[in-house]
Formats: C-alpha cells, structure tokens, sequence
C-alpha cells in the first residue's frame, strides 16, 4: 500500500493505492504519506481528487480496490458509487434500496466504515429530511462536499454542461 497525502480545501488528504487501485482514504496525514507519488496510478488519483476539489472533475475514473467489509457493507459502498453527482439520499432510502427497510441504522455505520471517502461518497448519504449527521470526516467537511457538488452541479447546468 503506498500513501499519498495532498494539501485539500479540507485539509490534508491521505490517498492509499495498491497494485488494484485506490484502497484507502484518510482525512489527514497518514505516517508514512509522500507529497509526490512515485507511481502512475497514485498520480491519477491525486490528479483526480485536485480536479474534484477545483470542481472539474465530478465522477472519479481511477479503480477502486477494497477487500474488505462485510457483505452489506459492500453492498451500502455500491450504492453509494450510484448517487449522482450533486444528489443525497437518506439513510432509509439506500436501506430500502438494499431491501432492508429497517437498516438505516446499519447502513450509516458501513458509511462511517467506507474506507475510501469521497471518491466512494459516502457524504451524499445524509439523514431524514436532508439532515447532515454522521461523518466520519466531521460535519463541516461534509457541508462542504454537499455544497461543492451543488454549486458545481449548478453551474454545470447555467451553462448546458449538466
């Protein structure tokens, strides 16, 4: 695994890749993490992350490679890969969705166990009524997600684009 950490308007942002893909995310400096990767794959990924954060980029490209997780965590980190750009869902939706209407609960702790936030992004899921809770990154980071997906999304479309 090989860490690479980037300066973010959230901060720093550690990024891990292994030879499948991207297989980790941190909010913060990771020990070990280099400023400048060495790889291609850990480059693209840092490309493709300062592209997002500069509202370029809003679907990631680069491969994701996560072994990990239980079997319906794996499923709550696939749904997450299919919120569009600039949407939410609820907690409850994306249960419903995995046919376990009961599970909200369930579902916000495999969010807070996605070990790749942003690009799997779990900061769409949000609470009933739209309601920002749970984050793993902390709150003001996932406000700030939301709004730059929003903003981008609307600009976007002002100029055909979206």
């Amino acid at each position: 695994m090989r860490w690479t950490v980037l300066d973010s308007p959230i901060g720093e942002f550690s990024v891990a890749t292994d030879d499948g893909g991207v297989c980790g995310a941190h909010f913060g400096r990771v020990e070990g993490a280099v400023t400048a990767p060495a790889d291609e794959l850990s480059r693209r990924v840092v490309a493709e992350l300062r592209a997002y954060f500069a509202g370029e980029l809003t679907e990631f490209a680069v491969p994701v490679s996560v072994r990990r997780g239980s079997d319906f965590e794996r499923a709550v980190w696939r749904e997450m890969t299919l919120i569009p750009y600039a949407g939410m869902l609820t907690y409850g939706e994306v249960a419903r969705q995995l046919g376990d209407p009961g599970a909200a609960r369930a579902v916000g702790v495999a969010c807070n166990r996605n070990p790749v936030p942003v690009i799997v992004p779990c900061h769409r899921i949000v609470g009933a009524g739209s309601k920002l809770i749970g984050f793993g990154g902390g709150l003001d980071r996932k406000r700030f997600l939301l709004e730059l997906e929003a903003r981008v999304d609307f600009e976007r479309s002002l100029l055909g684009l979206g």
